[in-house]
């Protein structure tokens, strides 16, 4: 098999993602931290949706919650999830390099582990750049992606590899992943369209606070 493409990507995610979306019930402490310390707007995202455990979050600041996933089966669960929790959300499918929305209309953004898996550097500078394009002044997005802290890895240097996901039944299903270090992660944040306003790890996560305004040229 060659070097995957972001077509694999989201056909693995077809294939587990029944499975995998009952293995996440719970959003992210830095996510509820960020969405509970933003004032109330007008339109929130959830990038990466996958069962839209994190857009329930965001739905408590936003009027308006749009969910964006590559994975059919994914949003297949986003939507069960919506009808379950009572919670309001559109859902739609849409590639993180080319998002279908138009520029400048989202107040407050979630991208949580889903850039790791974009299979270029290119892509996920390109993923970064439709987020700029996509926020509003003034508005602003957190940003995760799994980092060479993480206690599953040796070394300090960023690297591509891949996670098997077992299925029930026994069934291996590998997925790609580009394993940020943490100095890798904030240059791909500053080479992209997006103003950083800060960078950390948390549990072996590297994450990104970023906006557009101040954004040098």
């Amino acid at each position: 098999m060659g070097d995957p493409t972001r077509r694999d990507v989201r056909e693995t995610y077809d294939r587990i993602g029944e499975h995998f979306a009952k293995t996440r019930a719970h959003p992210w402490p830095a996510v509820e931290r960020f969405v509970e310390g933003s004032e109330k707007v007008d339109v929130g995202l959830d990038l990466g949706c996958g069962n839209a455990r994190h857009a329930a979050v965001l739905a408590d600041r936003a009027e308006r919650v749009i969910g964006i996933d590559a994975s059919q089966a994914l949003l297949d669960a986003a939507r069960e999830r919506r009808e379950s929790e009572g919670f309001a959300i559109d859902l739609c499918r849409g590639d993180a390099t080319s998002l279908p929305l138009a520029a400048r209309t989202v107040d407050l953004v979630v991208y949580i582990a889903t850039l790791h898996h974009l299979p270029t550097r290119g892509d996920r500078i390109e993923s970064l750049d439709e987020l700029a394009r996509v926020l509003a002044p003034g508005g602003r997005a957190l940003v995760s992606a799994w980092s060479t802290t993480h206690d599953r890895f040796e070394g300090n240097e960023g690297f591509d590899t891949t996670v098997d996901w077992t299925l029930p039944g026994g069934e291996t299903v590998a997925r790609y992943y580009h394993i940020y270090d943490p100095a890798e992660f904030e240059a791909d944040l500053r080479e992209s369209a997006l103003a950083v306003e800060r960078a950390f790890e948390e549990r072996g996560n590297c994450y990104g606070v970023v906006g557009v305004e101040g954004k040098r040229t």
